[in-house]
């Protein structure tokens, strides 16, 4: 058996530390260490025990998460997961941390509703492993649970049908990321010119957390950038984001594409779910879609991809030597769904060459 993921929690509420402990000790995968209630503990720990993982808390006493973050990068890099509040100066610290290292972020623990305890413990438990490989370049597959995903894209859509499509002349392009995904997606953005093809992006990332990461990309992007809303026009210079918690779908309505946002479970453990958008663009869009599946850890996106294909779509991996992780990309490739492999840095190059 594969070695357990040793993870660090480090948070000053005692009632986090206990419920996060629980929640990561309930995963085979997953060995939870005596948590810290702050940097100061955590560096004294990690002397004893050096973590595969740390998850930490934003805002502590004595020193503050990002603060120890950029002291983890600088002196040990290790793998770190951020764990913020459900608010808006909390996603916008969030960014700040995603761009001094930190792999992932996560939503602190609280109780509810049975589901909604349930799907934070996935989330977690997901995030975790996924940090695990940015560190060890594990393949994916060693990390990945035996039990099969409950739901597939079926319970939002239905399969395209490629009789239904009428012909049009206008491109979109519709993007899959998830662990990585963050600087994969801003590096590509950063690369295209003001009259791009309209973009649809789901990257896996809380609620709310979204919308500060479409603004902090429209910042620096000489495209817009938003976090998409429902019946969001497709045009021309616009890139939207899907928002976190939500499933997000293109449509088309005579030769105008818009996106629709739905509820609905998770899907294969995520929400907003890759496999869904590209199905739609399979359905709605056709050959006249670009896809494109970037670094991630798991599956999502490869069915999606490979139906894309089937629809006569042009299909675009992110190449290994490029990704965080090499999972998403990989298992598309495996089902037979990608037209072309490239490294990251040729992906905007190539998108504006098949989009004329």
């Amino acid at each position: 058996m594969a070695e357990k993921i040793k993870v660090l929690i480090v948070d000053d509420s005692a009632l986090v530390r206990q419920t996060m402990f629980e929640i990561l000790s309930s995963d085979p995968q997953i060995q939870p260490m005596e948590p810290a209630s702050d940097p100061f503990v955590a560096a004294d720990r990690m002397k004893i025990c050096v973590p595969d993982v740390i998850t930490l808390d934003v805002e502590m006493p004595r020193m503050d998460g990002l603060t120890f973050l950029q002291k983890i990068m600088a002196q040990h890099p290790i793998p770190v997961v951020m764990c913020s509040t459900l608010t808006v100066s909390g996603s916008e610290t969030a960014m700040k941390a995603l761009e001094l290292g930190a792999v992932d972020i996560i939503i602190k623990p609280k109780m509810g509703t049975k589901q909604f305890i349930e799907e934070s413990k996935i989330r977690i438990c997901d995030a975790v492993k996924a940090a695990a490989m940015t560190r060890n370049r594990i393949k994916p597959q060693s990390l990945r649970r035996e039990v099969a995903p409950k739901l597939t894209a079926d319970v939002i859509i239905e399969k395209p049908n490629s009789k239904a499509m009428i012909q049009t002349t206008e491109k979109v392009v519709v993007v899959g990321a998830s662990t990585g995904g963050t600087e994969a997606l801003k590096d590509f953005l950063e690369m295209l010119p003001e009259n791009a093809p309209g973009i649809v992006i789901v990257q896996h990332m809380p609620e709310h957390f979204t919308a500060a990461f479409a603004k902090r990309l429209d910042s620096i992007c000489r495209i817009t950038v938003k976090e998409a809303a429902d019946n969001d026009t497709v045009v021309r210079g616009r890139a939207l984001i899907a928002p976190g918690n939500h499933h997000t779908l293109l449509k088309r309505s005579g030769a105008r594409y818009y996106v629709e946002i739905k509820d609905g479970p998770l899907v294969s453990r995520h929400r907003p779910f890759v496999d869904v958008l590209f199905r739609s663009a399979a359905r709605y869009a056709g050959k006249n879609a670009v896809g494109v599946i970037m670094t991630g850890m798991g599956d999502d996106g490869a069915r999606g991809m490979r139906e894309m294909f089937d629809a006569g779509a042009i299909t675009i991996a992110q190449d290994e030597a490029t990704c965080v992780v090499y999972g998403m990309p990989n298992e598309a490739v495996k089902l037979g769904g990608v037209h072309k492999t490239l490294p990251l840095q040729n992906i905007a190059a190539e998108v504006l060459r098949l989009c004329g």
